[in-house]
């Protein structure tokens, strides 16, 4: 008999990342909030400003066609900066039953993101987990329970990287899931 799919996930991220509903059609203008918010009162032109909107609004839109859920974004330094980290959070649409095992999942992933990625198998307490880290991103592909696929974790880091301080708390957010 195989485990019941999970009906929700709870994830621990810290308050000061301003979070997105993706779930909800009023997502664009909250990431509107984060942009005006992060870049008011900075010398930032309004182009730049602009330029953010539209790069975290094409990140979100590419995200729901793959079954975004959540989006999560920090000011990684005090003045700004001009891509802030974040974390999106997806479940890809999956037939159930049709997910691939973790170790033939992690083969795939290696095969497809190339030579300066590091992919490999990991438990988390939510589940076997493959993890592809590269010098900026860290994605963490957490099988579900109930054969119902993979739960997609994607931290992008662009100003610190997945070495730092930024990374290990990262990893400690995807330590956090857990199935409800």
């Amino acid at each position: 008999m195989s485990e019941a799919p999970p009906s929700d996930y709870r994830i621990l991220v810290p308050r000061d990342w301003f979070r997105v509903d993706l779930t909800q059609e009023r997502w664009r203008g909250q990431l509107k909030i984060f942009v005006d918010k992060e870049f008011a009162g900075h010398r930032t032109s309004a182009e730049v400003s602009r330029s953010i909107w539209v790069t975290l609004r094409n990140i979100a839109e590419n995200g729901l066609a793959h079954g975004a859920l959540e989006f999560f974004l920090r000011t990684e330094a005090p003045e700004g900066s001009l891509t802030p980290a974040s974390l999106l959070i997806s479940w890809p649409p999956m037939p159930r039953g049709l997910a691939p095992t973790p170790e033939d999942f992690a083969e795939a992933l290696a095969d497809r993101v190339g030579p300066d990625a590091e992919v490999e198998g990991v438990d988390l307490p939510a589940g076997r987990t493959v993890q592809v880290r590269t010098e900026t991103t860290l994605d963490y592909h957490v099988q579900m329970p109930g054969d119902v696929g993979y739960l997609h974790l994607a931290f992008s880091m662009p100003l610190s990287g997945t070495g730092g301080s930024m990374g290990y708390l990262c990893d400690a957010i995807a330590q956090s899931l857990r199935w409800v």
